[in-house]
Parts: C-alpha cells; sequence; structure tokens
C-alpha cells in the first residue's frame, strides 16, 4: 500500500535528521573519505571523455593516477618546500614588519603615533603579539592539520578512495539509482542531474579560475620582487573560490606586504595593486563568465548572506563550501517553488467538473439589481 503524504514526508524528515547526526558526530572520520569523493567527482568527466575514445574504465582511471601521481610529485618537489619555507618565514618575520610599518608612519606622521595614542598601543599590542605568537603560529597551523584524524590520513586515504571510487562511479551510480522509491525516481533523478549540472559548473569552473589566477599571481608577485609572492599568489588564488569575499582578503593580502616592503617606495605598491587589479579584471570578464557562467543561479545577495552564515558556523572551511551547498540547494528550493506554484495552496481549490475555483472561496456574486 503506498504511503500518504504525511507518513512520506516524516520518513524523510526522520532520513535527514539522523543524516545531519552522522555528519555532526563523524564529521572529522568522513572528512577524507569525502575528499576523496569530490577528486572522484571531478575527475569522473575525464574518465568518461577517455573511455570514449576506446579505452576501458580501469585502463582511464590507471592513466588518471599515474599522471595525477607525476604531476603531484614534480610540483610537490618544486614548489612545496618554497610554499613552506616562505609560510613560515612570513609568520616569523611579521614583527619586524610591523615596526617597518610602524617607523613608516612615524616618519610621514609624526603626531599620529604619540605615546599613548590609539594607533601607537594598536600597532605595539600587534606587535607584540605577533612576537610572542609568530614563531608558533607555522607550528600551531601544521598541528591543526594533524589533529582532524592525523595529517597521515588526510594524504593517503583520499588519493586512495578517489581512485576506488572513479573505478566504479558509473555502477555506483546505478546502484543508487536502483534503490531510489519507485514513485519519485523520476523525480529524484531530474533533482540529482540540476544539481550535478549546478555542481559541475562551479566546482570544475572554478578550480580553472583559481589555478590559473594563483599561477597568475605568484608569477607576477615574484616578478615585481615581492619577498612572498609564490605563497601570496597560492593563497589568493586559493580565496578566489569564495566569491566576493575572496577577492578582497587577497588583495588586502597581497597590498598590505607590498606596503610592509615597498614603504616609501609607492612604484613597486603600485605595480602590486595593478597586478591584482588586472587578476580580477581577467577573472570578472573572462575567465569566470566562460568558465562558471551562471551554474550557481542565485542572487549575489544570496551568496554573501550564505558565506557569512556559513562562515559564522563553520569558519573558513564553512565559507568554501558555503557557495555549492547553496548551488545544491537553490535547485531544490526552484523545485519546491515550482510545486508551490502549481498547487492548491496557490491557485486554491478547484471544482473538479468545471475546472473553476470552489464557491466557498470565490467572491460572492451580487444579484443584479433593476435601473431605477
Amino acid at each position: 500500500m503506498a504511503l500518504s503524504a504525511r507518513d512520506q514526508l516524516k520518513y524523510w524528515g526522520i532520513g535527514a535528521l539522523l543524516l545531519v547526526l552522522v555528519l555532526w558526530l563523524l564529521g572529522n572520520v568522513l572528512l577524507p573519505f569525502a575528499l576523496g569523493f569530490a577528486i572522484a567527482y571531478f575527475l569522473d568527466p575525464l574518465a568518461d571523455r577517455l573511455e570514449a575514445w576506446g579505452l576501458s574504465r580501469g585502463l582511464a582511471t590507471a592513466v588518471i593516477t599515474i599522471v595525477a601521481v607525476v604531476i603531484l610529485l614534480v610540483a610537490g618537489g618544486l614548489l612545496l618546500p618554497t610554499l613552506i619555507a616562505q609560510a613560515a618565514e612570513l609568520v616569523t618575520t611579521a614583527p619586524e614588519l610591523i615596526a617597518r610599518l610602524q617607523s613608516g608612519l612615524e616618519a610621514r606622521f609624526p603626531h599620529a603615533l604619540d605615546q599613548g595614542g590609539p594607533l601607537r598601543d594598536a600597532l605595539d599590542s600587534v606587535g607584540e603579539a605577533m612576537k610572542e605568537q609568530g614563531p608558533e603560529l607555522f607550528k600551531t597551523v601544521i598541528g591543526s592539520v594533524g589533529s582532524v584524524v592525523g595529517i597521515g590520513i588526510l594524504l593517503v586515504v583520499p588519493p586512495v578512495v578517489a581512485v576506488f571510487m572513479l573505478l566504479d562511479w558509473d555502477r555506483m551510480v546505478a546502484r543508487i539509482d536502483d534503490l531510489l522509491p519507485r514513485e519519485h525516481a523520476p523525480v529524484l533523478r531530474r533533482l540529482a542531474h540540476e544539481i550535478d549540472r549546478s555542481l559541475a559548473g562551479f566546482l570544475r569552473g572554478m578550480g580553472l579560475v583559481c589555478l590559473i589566477l594563483g599561477t597568475y599571481y605568484a608569477i607576477a608577485l615574484t616578478a615585481v620582487g615581492l619577498s612572498f609572492g609564490l605563497v601570496v599568489g597560492f593563497i589568493a588564488g586559493i580565496l578566489t573560490f569564495i566569491p566576493y569575499l575572496g577577492t578582497i582578503l587577497g588583495g588586502i593580502l597581497a597590498i598590505g606586504l607590498a606596503l610592509f616592503q615597498f614603504w616609501g617606495d609607492w612604484g613597486w605598491v603600485a605595480a602590486v595593486t595593478v597586478i591584482f587589479v588586472i587578476g580580477q579584471a581577467v577573472e570578472g570578464n573572462f575567465l569566470t563568465p566562460k568558465l562558471v557562467g551562471d551554474s550557481v543561479g542565485l542572487h549575489p545577495v544570496w551568496l554573501l548572506l550564505s558565506i557569512s552564515v556559513f562562515g559564522a558556523l563553520f569558519g573558513f572551511a564553512g565559507m568554501v563550501v558555503a557557495v555549492p551547498l547553496m548551488a545544491a540547494l537553490g535547485v531544490i528550493v526552484r523545485f519546491l517553488v515550482q510545486k508551490y506554484l502549481t498547487s492548491s495552496l496557490y491557485l486554491g481549490p478547484t471544482d473538479p467538473e468545471l475546472g473553476t475555483e470552489d464557491s466557498a472561496l470565490s467572491p460572492p456574486v451580487l444579484p443584479e439589481q433593476d435601473a431605477p
């Protein structure tokens, strides 16, 4: 016997609550597997393309794995030591940078930094904090990664999970399709297809945008002589994944460091600023429209609201996943709105024979009066 709409809503609601509870309790344990799933999801179209060229699924997975390992080894060997060294140096030299900024401000604005003034106290407190906590900050960042489930697991498990999921992706999707409730299978397939299109367009498009901009910033900032150009470019590229806020944060970081390093030599500060202006112009007018398009389908205000809410709840990780989650949620909300606009709740009860609104809810018809 088919379940009533009330019972279906109850069971689906219980299932959603259980899923949220499991994710809440086992989030740290599931993190490496979620990363592996994301990698496999990102690479599945490439595997499908290789299959279309005549390779088997196993051979396509092997080719992708070998190429990915070679790229990671080469990139890791060439860039990772420099990135780590620059990041550590940036943290340890932060007090000196604060002191240079303070001396520059004193030379330009001698009365603004009088002893006991708010700006002087603020700079002194920042300098003392960086002097005391700076050497430990980099170790803390590395340690926090290991505290999730162990840095070894985070490095090993996601690639292994990605390989196995990429190998069995089509069978896994077919198996999930077989488990869908037959009554709702067509609707669920349509929703899954729209969510996949929205997520794929955003994740793969923004991944390429971040890679292109990160490479551009790293090369350009290093070329103009910024001391931490490689790590700043890397960070700025990653922050591009966060719409609007990422651009602002990356620009503040790069231009702020340029002010520290090139204080008084405004030509180099202007050069760093121009690098970011060019990067954002290219990203906003060419890269994002071509590679991402309107895949998210949300108004910028909703994007900023989602970033703020998820950031407040889950920190930086929440800001990163806010837009993909809102893209999926937006598909579901648009579907629910569409159902509402065709429901009796919106249209009102109708007469099954006449197809008109029920008389109980229709405005009364007043009797015509004879003309005086």
